[in-house]
This record gives C-alpha cells, sequence and structure tokens, in this order.
C-alpha cells in the first residue's frame, strides 16, 4: 500500500520525470492482481485526471498507458475515465490510440458517442483506432470475470 500512496502523491510532483516514473509505478500495480477493484477505481480516477491536465506529451502516455493495463483485470465503468473525451480532440495520435482503446475497453454502447468522431479524423490510423474501439463495444459483452 506504500507503493500506491508515495505513486499517487508523487504525481502531482513539479518533475514531470518524477510524475512519469510514479504513472508507470502505477501502471505495473494496475497489470498485477494485487490490486482489489475499488482501490484500482481509485488509482485509475488519478490517472485519468493527469491524463486531461497533464501538459507533458509523455506523462500523458505513461498514465493513458496504466490506464489501460487496468483493463487487463477490472471491469471498469465508462464514467470514471469519460472525462478524457474531453482531452481527446487536442491529443497526438498516440494518445488517442490509448484514449479510444480505453474507451471501448468499457464494453459500455454509451463510449459509442465519445468514439464516432473520430471516425472521421484526417489520420487513417486514428481512424482505423476508433474503429476497433467501436468494434469492441459492439461485439462483446465484455469479459466474463468480475472484478
Amino acid at each position: 500500500m506504500n507503493d500506491i500512496i508515495t505513486a499517487l502523491e508523487t504525481l502531482t510532483d513539479r518533475d514531470p520525470s518524477r510524475r512519469d516514473v510514479a504513472a508507470d509505478t502505477l501502471g505495473d500495480l494496475l497489470c498485477g492482481t494485487a490490486l482489489d477493484t475499488d482501490t484500482a477505481r481509485m488509482v485509475v480516477g488519478r490517472l485519468v485526471s493527469l491524463a486531461v491536465n497533464e501538459p507533458e506529451t509523455k506523462v500523458r502516455e505513461s498514465a493513458l498507458n496504466s490506464i489501460s493495463e487496468a483493463f487487463n483485470h477490472h471491469r471498469l465503468p465508462l464514467d470514471l475515465v469519460e472525462p478524457l473525451a474531453t482531452a481527446m480532440p487536442t491529443m497526438e495520435r498516440e494518445l488517442l490510440e490509448h484514449a479510444l482503446y480505453i474507451l471501448g475497453a468499457t464494453y459500455d454502447p454509451r463510449a459509442w458517442l465519445l468514439i464516432e468522431p473520430f471516425f472521421h479524423h484526417p489520420d487513417p490510423r486514428v481512424r482505423e483506432d476508433a474503429r476497433l474501439a467501436a468494434a469492441e463495444i459492439t461485439a462483446s459483452e465484455g469479459p466474463t470475470h468480475n472484478s
């Protein structure tokens, strides 16, 4: 638990390199099975806030990657990650790839409306990422395990 507390505190450090490492550390914790669902949701909520408000691209990417890791072991609600949608219009392609994946990984049909604008993005890779995210929603009822 001390690792989580330290990493969460470091997300607000003045040094972007330290924020980046903290986001990666939280991703390592999220990709395993050590965190219960409530703790994972709290960590993801903080990472979503970082991804939306962070000025440094590399830190934002680490936060988004770490959020993606959480979906390997936890079913997370759209409401938790929906704030990402406000930042998506200004995201670079690499960040959009993560954000679109995250929206699709919720398996929530409401995420379709957040993904749909990217079907017409000028970058064909973003359009493909949007198509894949939407396909996750329509093709699956989600994972069979409950966290």
